[in-house]
C-alpha cells in the first residue's frame, strides 16, 4: 500500500527554520557543539586547535579542501579541523565546500559552530554567507516519510573578528534565505508524484505565496481551455488529474517602474514518456525530479520579499503529469499552442517543451524586459555536460551573461550553448508549423530552438538542468537525490537582474 496524501507535508523545510547567531570571537559558549576550525594548507595553525602542524600531520591531515579530523577535549566538546586547502585561493565557493565537509563529519549534531575569525582573503560577508549554506544544504534530508528521521540542525553559530560582526551577520542572513530557497526545492523535487500532483502543488503555491507577499493565481483544465493552452493539455490528456498552470507575482514597494523579469518553469510532476514510455529501468525512479524547473522558481520566488529585491517578477509554473493511457496524445497529433502556433508530436516524451511553449506566449504577452526559462529538458544535455553544469541557451547575450554571473555567484555552473539555427529545418513538420523534436543529434539545441519559436524575438534565456537536477550520490553541499539547483541562481539573478541592452548573439552563436 503507497503512502496517501492525508498529513503528508511535501515543504517539511520551510517551517523548520533553525536558530542562527553570529558571535564575535571570545564571546563564544560553545556549549556541547563541536566547533569547526578552518585549517589551511599551508601557514599557521589556528590556535584555538592547541596544535601545530606536526601533530596534523602524523594524523594524516593536510589540510587539504574538504579534509576532516576530530579532535577531542577532556572535558569538553570536539574541535573538528577543517581544511580549505591553498590559502592563496581561498575564495566563497571554496569555503561553502569546507562549510559541508565540517557539517557531514558532525552529522547527527543539532547545533553547528563554525569559526571564521581567521579567515583571510575571502569578504566577512560572503564569507558568512557562503559557511551558513554550506552547512545547511550539506546537512539536509528529506526523510518525512521515514520512522526515524535524521536529527535536524536546530542552530547555527557563526564565530566572527571582533570588527567582522556586522558583516559577517549580513551574510549570514542572506546565506539563511538562499539555503531556504534550496531546500524548499530540494523538498517539492524530492516529494512523491502520487502525493505531489499539480493540484497539490497549486494549493502549496497559494499557501505559501500568500505568507511571502506574492499574488498567486491557479488555473486549472477549464480556464486552460480558455486560455487556449494546448501544449499543457496535451500532455495532461492521457492523466487521471488535472493540470494546472500557477501564476506567480511579485512587485517591490514604491517606484512602478523597475525592470520586469518572468520565469517560466517546466512542471512535469511526473514523467513516463507518455506513449513514447520510458524504458523499464531506474531512470522512472528519478521522474519525479521533471518538475526541478518549476520547484526552483517557486522556491527562489517565496525569498523576494525577504531580500526586498528592487525588480518585478512574475513565475509561470506548467505542471501536469504525463501518462499513458487511452486519451494520452498519440504520436502525429497536432496540438495547437497558445498563440495559434500548430505542433506535431513525434515524441510524447519531448513533452516539457510543449507546456512550456503557452507559458513563454503569456509572458509575451505582459510588459516584460526580459524571460528566463528553466527546465529538465533533454537527457542531451546531460550527457554533453555531465551532471554537474547546466546548459544555457538564449536570444540575448546580455540576458546570458546575466545568468552566467549568478551562476557563478552561487556555484551552480552553466555553460553556454550555440543558438544554432542551422538545425531549425529538422524540426519542419508536413502538417503542422513545427515538430517537437528534430534529428537524432544536437537534441538540446532543438529543444532550445523549439522553444526560441514562441518568445516573439522578447530577449529570453533557457536553462537546461536535466543534468543537474539529481544526484547518484552526496557531493559537497549537494545531497543524494534531487539537487534544487537552481533556487538560488534564480534568486540571486532576480536580485541583481537589468534591462538587457542590445546584446545580440555573435554570429557564430546563431550560425
Amino acid at each position: 500500500m503507497t503512502a496517501t496524501a492525508t498529513g503528508f507535508d511535501p515543504v517539511p523545510s520551510w517551517t523548520r527554520v533553525p536558530e542562527v547567531a553570529v558571535v564575535a570571537a571570545g564571546d563564544l559558549d560553545v556549549g556541547n557543539a563541536p566547533m569547526g576550525v578552518l585549517v589551511a594548507a599551508s601557514g599557521p595553525v589556528p590556535e584555538a586547535l592547541g596544535v601545530d602542524r606536526g601533530d596534523l600531520a602524523e594524523a594524516e591531515f593536510t589540510g587539504k579542501l574538504g579534509q576532516t579530523l576530530a579532535l577531542p577535549q577532556p572535558g569538553g566538546p570536539a574541535l573538528v579541523a577543517v581544511g580549505v586547502g591553498d590559502p592563496a585561493e581561498l575564495d566563497g565557493d571554496r569555503l561553502r565546500d569546507a562549510a559541508a565537509a565540517y557539517a557531514r563529519a558532525v552529522g547527527t549534531a543539532g547545533r553547528l559552530v563554525l569559526a571564521l575569525d581567521g579567515v583571510t582573503g575571502v569578504p566577512p560577508e560572503t564569507a558568512g554567507q557562503a559557511a551558513v549554506e554550506g552547512m545547511l544544504l550539506a546537512r539536509y534530508r528529506f526523510e518525512v516519510l521515514k520512522k526515524e528521521p535524521a536529527p535536524p540542525v536546530d542552530a547555527l553559530t557563526v564565530v566572527a573578528a571582533p570588527d567582522d560582526v556586522q558583516a559577517v551577520r549580513r551574510g549570514v542572513g542572506r546565506g539563511l534565505a538562499y539555503a531556504r530557497a534550496a531546500a524548499l526545492a530540494r523538498d517539492l523535487a524530492n516529494s512523491p508524484p502520487s502525493l505531489l500532483t499539480a493540484e497539490r502543488l497549486g494549493g502549496v503555491a497559494a499557501q505559501l505565496g500568500a505568507d511571502s507577499g506574492l499574488t498567486v493565481e491557479v488555473y486549472d483544465r477549464d480556464a486552460l481551455t480558455e486560455l487556449g493552452c494546448g501544449g499543457l493539455l496535451g500532455v495532461n490528456a492521457g492523466s487521471a488529474d488535472e493540470p494546472r498552470m500557477i501564476k506567480l507575482r511579485y512587485r517591490p514597494e514604491g517606484d512602478p517602474d523597475v525592470p520586469r523579469l518572468t520565469l517560466v518553469g517546466k512542471g512535469i510532476m511526473y514523467d513516463s514518456g507518455g506513449i513514447s514510455l520510458k524504458p523499464a529501468d531506474a531512470v522512472h525512479a528519478t521522474m519525479k525530479n521533471d518538475m526541478s524547473g518549476a520547484a526552483a522558481i517557486l522556491a527562489a520566488m517565496m525569498l523576494l520579499r525577504e531580500l526586498d529585491c528592487p525588480v518585478a517578477v512574475t513565475g509561470y509554473l506548467m505542471c501536469t503529469d504525463n501518462m499513458p493511457s487511452g486519451t494520452a496524445v498519440k504520436l502525429g497529433d497536432v496540438l495547437t499552442m497558445r498563440g495559434g502556433t500548430t505542433v506535431e508530436v513525434v515524441n510524447a516524451d519531448a513533452e516539457g517543451r510543449l507546456v512550456m511553449a503557452d507559458a513563454l506566449v503569456l509572458a509575451t504577452e505582459e510588459p516584460v524586459d526580459a524571460i528566463v526559462d528553466i527546465a529538465t529538458l533533454t537527457g542531451a544535455c546531460l550527457r554533453a555536460l555531465g551532471a554537474q553544469i547546466a546548459g544555457v541557451f538564449g536570444n540575448d547575450q546580455g540576458l546570458v551573461d546575466q545568468v552566467r554571473a549568478a551562476a557563478a555567484r552561487v556555484d551552480e555552473q552553466v555553460w553556454q550553448l550555440p543558438m544554432a539555427h542551422r538545425y531549425r529545418g529538422e524540426m519542419d513538420s508536413d502538417v503542422a508549423d513545427i515538430k517537437n523534436m528534430g534529428g537524432a543529434n544536437a537534441a538540446a539545441i532543438h529543444a532550445a530552438l523549439f522553444l526560441e519559436q514562441f518568445v516573439t524575438g522578447t530577449p529570453w534565456a533557457h536553462i537546461d538542468i536535466a543534468g543537474t537536477a539529481q544526484n547518484d550520490k552526496p557531493r559537497t553541499w549537494y545531497p543524494q537525490g534531487c539537487t534544487g539547483f537552481g533556487a538560488r541562481l534564480l534568486l540571486d539573478l532576480a536580485l541583481a537582474f537589468q534591462r538587457p541592452q542590445p546584446a545580440p548573439l555573435s554570429a557564430k552563436e546563431c550560425a
